[in-house]
This record gives C-alpha cells, sequence and structure tokens, in this order.
C-alpha cells in the first residue's frame, strides 16, 4: 500500500510536481493526454519518467478506452485534458461507468476565469454538469493546496473503490492564457 501524503513545503506554483509525486505514490504507471499548456509541466515529468507510460492522444476520449485496457492489464492511469475536450468523451465515458473501471481525470479549465476565447466559455459551463449526468463525481480545486488535498484524496477513491473521479483544476490556478 502506497503512502499518500500531502508535502506542506510545496510552493504554490510547483503544485504539477506534487501532483507527479502523488500519482507515483499512487503507483500510476500510464499517462494519457491531448496536449494542453496547463498540464505542460505534469506532461514533461511523466514523460521524462522511463517507469511510466505516456500516450499522446488525437481525441480525448481515446484515453477513456486506454485507461479502461490499462486497468485490466494491471496498471494504474491518469488522463489529462482540457475541460473543452470533456465534450468529446461524454459517450465514451459509458465505458467506465457501466464497467465500473477506476478512473481518474485531471482537468484543467478554459471558459472562466480571464478568459480571452469565447468559443471556451459554452463547454466550461458545460463541463461539471456533463460529467456528473453521466455518473462521474466530480471534484474541483481553485488553489495549489486545495489540488494536491483533491487530487490524493480523488485517486485513492478512484483506485482503492473503482470509482470514475474527474477533478477539475480551475482557470485562476492555470492561469491566464496568453496568444
Amino acid at each position: 500500500m502506497h503512502s499518500l501524503q500531502s508535502n506542506p513545503d510545496t510552493r504554490a506554483d510547483d503544485w504539477p510536481s506534487e501532483l507527479y509525486r502523488i500519482l507515483k505514490a499512487a503507483d500510476v504507471r500510464q499517462m494519457f493526454y491531448v496536449p494542453d499548456a496547463g498540464h505542460s509541466q505534469l506532461i514533461r515529468l511523466f514523460s521524462a519518467d522511463r517507469d511510466v507510460t505516456t500516450n499522446v492522444l488525437t481525441t480525448e476520449e481515446e484515453g477513456v478506452a486506454i485507461a479502461a485496457g490499462a486497468w485490466l492489464g494491471g496498471q494504474r492511469s491518469v488522463l489529462l485534458m482540457q475541460s473543452s475536450g470533456v465534450g468529446n468523451c461524454i459517450n465514451m465515458l459509458s465505458l467506465s461507468a457501466i464497467g465500473r473501471f477506476p478512473l481518474l481525470m485531471l482537468v484543467t479549465m478554459r471558459g472562466e476565469w480571464a478568459e480571452f476565447n469565447p468559443w471556451q466559455v459554452p463547454m466550461s459551463r458545460a463541463t461539471q454538469p456533463s460529467l456528473e449526468a453521466i455518473g462521474l463525481k466530480v471534484m474541483r480545486a481553485e488553489t495549489a493546496e486545495d489540488l494536491v488535498e483533491t487530487v490524493e484524496s480523488a485517486a485513492a477513491l478512484a483506485y482503492d473503490s473503482d470509482q470514475q473521479i474527474a477533478v477539475l483544476i480551475g482557470q485562476r490556478l492555470i492561469g491566464k492564457k496568453k496568444w
């Protein structure tokens, strides 16, 4: 059994390193993602880890199916995406919900705080209600400290209780997107 303990010395801007540490302690062996600036540091950390298989997805719903396959193959995984990709996954999420496969998704939010792109706003509003409607438990974090504790809790709930969890990472924590 892996111990999931938060590191009280973690800086507020170093939450990706803390999430990496927590997910490694939870024995995550596979990570799937569609490239996203909000997840870039976490993606780099996992990609540099020879003990973790990483996959760049062409579309987010592929990650749901690959996560089910990873679990059936005896490995834990995490799926990283942006809120705009959640809409692509709704139908495929029935696979993990009906099959009761553990699923842990980390979703960076767009269309909220200081958003410049109006196309991001509708899916931002629909992200949490859509995930809940398909049966996922949604947890949300707005600060680095809350995010670390939330992912720690979500990992335990997903992997130990075969639950489907989406952690929404507030746009304010990610910062204003610059073009």
